[in-house]
């Protein structure tokens, strides 16, 4: 039973996904927002009940991928696509969005890569698919409330086209990005992890809407800092 258990999750994973998507194209933006947090976590038990568990199979890696392909791949595409106008009627409309889901297609092409690159074990290498699918919810939510009085200007098309192109280059750059997964709870050694952790809980509570999109944008910032000081500039 406990093999199971962590392939059941990351199903959970998918499933919520799937869950999201029905909630963009009917335009609940709350309950976007709850189902790629769910699936978030999702996410990220699936892996530390395998490890806690001691269980790690070949399946499980495929069914981890696919299921992201879905939850953070083809979910952040579809958030463009509903920011550019592809749910309302008219194909001329529906036509300018299709550039929404180059996010999918770089996010599959960014799992892919990862599933293949041994170097990707301590930290990661390109933006990760689920920090790029929070990003874009964040961008959801600062035009859906708009946030900070930012909701007009990011929801300019030629401002979207920009943020899709953008997310699309740095889940697929080389650059390297710290994990955030804890691998014991002993602050040495997760000293960068457990502030970051804690600036992003005060900014949820700061920023609120606009908080997801934020941290993103923090943890780009952070990671590329901590390259540049510490001059790991050889992967």
């Amino acid at each position: 039973m406990k093999n199971h258990l962590p392939n059941a999750v990351t199903l959970l994973n998918l499933l919520f996904g799937c869950m999201a998507l029905a909630a963009i194209f009917r335009g609940d933006v709350p309950a976007v927002a709850l189902w790629i947090a769910a699936a978030a976590v999702a996410d990220f038990l699936d892996g530390a009940l395998a490890r806690a568990l001691r269980v790690h199979s070949p399946l499980g890696a495929q069914l981890d991928s696919l299921a992201d392909a879905v939850s953070f791949g083809v979910v952040p595409g579809a958030i463009f696509y509903y920011l550019l106008g592809g749910t309302a009627a008219g194909e001329g409309t529906a036509f300018a969005a299709v550039p929404g889901f180059l996010v999918s297609a770089f996010a599959t092409l960014r799992l892919g890569r990862f599933n293949l690159d041994s170097r990707q074990t301590e930290h990661f290498i390109g933006l990760p698919t689920p920090a790029a699918t929070l990003f874009a919810l964040g961008w959801l939510l600062i035009v859906h409330t708009d946030a900070l009085g930012w909701g007009a200007a990011l929801g300019m098309p030629v401002i979207i086209y920009v943020g899709i192109a953008g997310l699309c280059w740095l889940m697929n750059a080389e650059l390297p990005m710290f994990s955030l997964k804890f691998k014991s709870l002993a602050w040495s050694g997760n000293e960068i992890r457990y502030i970051f952790a804690a600036a992003a809980i005060l900014m949820l509570f700061l920023f609120k809407a606009a908080a997801p999109a934020l941290i993103i944008a923090a943890y780009i910032l952070v990671s590329l800092v901590q390259y540049w000081f510490t001059s790991k500039r050889s992967l």
